[in-house]
């Protein structure tokens, strides 16, 4: 298709028709041209209706700014958003000014690199540039993601173990029932959930004897039967909130800093600096497969898919299985 049959303002991009007028911001057409949906968006877009405004520069300020607003950044989970935007007032305060469009593969290489002795926070920026930079491209300001394809930096993952159990008994032994730190650590063992779900729990989701959940990351709903030493913790628990885990004042919930900094000093008095929050997710998932849950069963007060199951029990059901191939060769089992 040649210019000449495109509309004023209208340019033929790699990955669509791109709206592109000096002094107007760059916008992508949503639909295919020549169709009445195309005239009419073409049409909103002159008589500036969708909020389609003016713009005087093309820097990383406005990049953000204009991320936010977006889909892209709008339907991310809170807490994943919240993640993000450390990362985006990250970029703003080093290249607030700088024009996106001048970014080349080897300035992301070099702000990765100028992080590796945080390789956490090198590989995390990364993957929120690259979402930013591809953003960028939707808009019209550049053709390509010089993010993409950048590899993250290799790290040693540590592998996540569920607590022993002479640790549990000493967390419970350092944090008495009533105490916030406590009631945290049963409803994460008890109800094998997630910390970001188990600190936005009400007391209106106890129902039935169990709790009411609904997963933030996968949205599954799940009814989990409270177990007695979480019924203990939940008896000894003051509820001067709708929350059942509240800050200082009782006005909100507890915020996940908040309770991390709470936990890691009880870690530290009893010596768990090794096993964190999470890893209660991995004795419910543990346990549940000790007491001969199926992965159905595991799932079923989990939320987790089959794979992810598998991945937090492999090591307690390798040591099943080693002990009753042991078994088998002394002549001790019995199936």
């Amino acid at each position: 298709m040649a210019k000449r049959e495109l509309p004023k303002h209208v340019y033929r991009q790699r990955n669509g028709l791109y709206f592109q007028r000096r002094g107007w911001p760059s916008r992508k057409f949503q639909h295919e041209f020549g169709s009445p949906e195309f005239w009419k968006e073409y049409a909103d877009i002159l008589a500036g209706r969708e909020e389609t405004k003016r713009v005087n520069v093309r820097n990383f300020t406005a990049l953000v700014g204009d991320y936010r607003k977006s889909p892209r950044y709008t339907r991310l989970k809170p807490r994943t958003a919240l993640d993000y935007d450390k990362y985006l007032e990250f970029f703003l305060s080093i290249m607030g000014d700088a024009n996106p469009a001048n970014m080349k593969r080897k300035d992301v290489i070099r702000l990765r690199d100028a992080n590796a002795n945080k390789a956490y926070f090198a590989n995390y920026s990364l993957r929120v540039l690259r979402v930013l930079m591809e953003h960028c491209v939707d808009l019209g300001w550049r053709d390509s993601n010089p993010a993409r394809g950048v590899p993250e930096l290799k790290t040693e993952k540590q592998q996540r173990d569920p607590w022993p159990q002479e640790l549990l008994q000493s967390y419970r032994a350092e944090c008495a029932l009533g105490t916030r730190e406590r009631l945290l650590m049963e409803l994460c063992l008890g109800t094998g959930q997630r910390i970001g779900d188990v600190l936005e729990m009400r007391w209106s989701d106890i129902q039935d004897g169990g709790f009411v959940v609904r997963q933030n990351k996968t949205g599954k709903e799940l009814w989990v039967p409270i177990l007695p030493e979480l019924q203990a913790a939940l008896d000894s628990a003051s509820r001067h909130s709708v929350f059942i885990l509240t800050n200082e004042r009782g006005t909100n919930c507890w915020s996940y800093r908040g309770a991390s900094h709470a936990v890691r000093s009880v870690r530290e008095r009893v010596g768990a600096l090794r096993y964190d929050i999470h890893s209660w997710r991995y004795n419910a998932a543990c346990e549940l497969v000790e007491a001969g849950c199926s992965d159905e069963l595991v799932a079923s007060v989990t939320g987790q898919s089959p794979a992810m199951v598998l991945h937090y029990t492999k090591k307690v059901r390798q040591k099943m299985r080693a002990r009753q191939a042991q078994q088998k060769r002394t002549g001790n089992y019995s199936a």
